[in-house]
């Protein structure tokens, strides 16, 4: 299967104004909110198909616990790998690895768990809506109690953003934020883990990207 050029498609996260970068803008304020928030410490995160690490890296450049930052970012083209280690060094961010695997595959993250953060942003609307509901249904397994889920999806067809919200509550989340502006369209949200973290699940499929 072709898929679609991850890597010119982070050329439209330049573009100010464009779809995808305001729904970076929001991402990287609600990453933002979420270390405001978390206790005092080192603070490990995982980003799901984290492409070039462009919301992470960025934030952790800037933000005040940016130093506190450990964990992984999870991204199967080499290309966008590469520019993530890049971004990474030239930032002095020695806490953050990029690992170059299948971040469908639950394997990708043994050993990064449990996180405090984790992003699934870029993902939910490239996979099936089963897929879907299994990954958010797995999350808990990739969580600390109190940890912090971003995540994307484009709001159509109608209702797909309230039946994700749905999944998340039914894993032990509870929403904290919501973004869907009337245009450009997009949506992100936010939510923290409420319910118990679980057992980390190794050799788990979780999805295949559709495009």
């Amino acid at each position: 299967m072709n898929l679609r050029d991850y890597v010119g498609w982070h050329d439209d996260y330049e573009r100010l104004g464009s779809r995808l970068h305001l729904r970076l803008v929001v991402v990287r304020d609600l990453l933002a909110g979420a270390l405001d928030e978390l206790p005092d410490g080192p603070l490990r995160v995982i980003s799901v198909c984290a492409g070039q690490g462009q919301d992470v890296i960025s934030v952790a450049r800037r933000h005040r616990r940016g130093s506190d930052l450990v964990g992984r970012l999870v991204e199967r083209d080499p290309d966008n790998a590469a520019a993530a280690r890049a971004a990474i060094g030239a930032a002095g961010l020695c806490g953050l690895e990029v690992l170059e695997a299948d971040a469908g595959s639950s394997d990708a993250y043994a050993g990064a768990c449990p996180a405090d953060v984790v992003l699934v942003c870029g993902v939910l609307g490239n996979i099936s809506d089963d897929e879907i509901e299994l990954t958010l249904k797995f999350l808990p397994r990739l969580c600390a109690t109190g940890a912090w889920v971003l995540w994307t999806r484009h709001p159509r067809p109608v209702g797909i953003i309230a039946t994700i919200e749905g999944w998340l509550v039914e894993a032990g989340f509870e929403p904290r934020a919501l973004v869907v502006p009337d245009a450009p369209l997009f949506g992100v949200g936010a939510a923290r883990l409420a319910g118990p973290a679980q057992a980390f699940q190794s050799g788990k499929r979780l999805f295949r990207f559709r495009r």
